[in-house]
């Protein structure tokens, strides 16, 4: 029987800054390509459930310690990577502290709800206003086919 090729499977993690006013969230600037800011987050092992990977990739990559709290949606155009067809489970995430660039960011700045920085990599522009939405009245992100 032939292995089936399918898709690479990523966690995402909004995080919400709650020692700071206005709940300011965590955007990273990527250090490899593609450039662009962007929501932490990366590639699910094998053998690893994606909220342990959305936990471990916000450590990697800011140094925080998080608590997930919402599953904001999962994202699966073949085309939201340029690098390939990746799905992404995207979470919201509280966290307390200072962050820090580590690991695949290169920069770490915390952002409020009013402006985003450009440019945003993949269809993070997307997550992001479905991230407003969620912020604004509790609806996680919308189906689309």
């Amino acid at each position: 029987m032939t292995k089936r090729v399918t898709p690479l499977l990523t966690a995402d993690i909004i995080i919400e800054m709650v020692d700071r006013p206005q709940r300011p969230i965590v955007l990273i600037e990527r250090r490899y390509a593609p450039p662009g800011w962007a929501i932490p987050g990366g590639f699910v092992d094998v053998g690893e459930s994606l909220e342990h990977a959305a936990i471990r990739e916000a450590e990697e990559e800011t140094g925080l310690r998080v608590t997930l709290i919402a599953l904001l949606g999962c994202y699966s155009h073949p085309a939201r990577d340029a690098r390939g067809h990746t799905v992404s489970a995207v979470y919201v995430a509280e966290a307390r502290g200072t962050p820090e660039a580590r690991d695949d960011a290169q920069h770490l700045e915390l952002f409020d709800l009013a402006a985003w920085p450009a440019p945003l990599a993949f269809d993070h522009a997307l997550i992001l206003e479905d991230y407003r939405t969620y912020r604004d009245c509790g609806r996680v992100a919308p189906l689309r086919r």
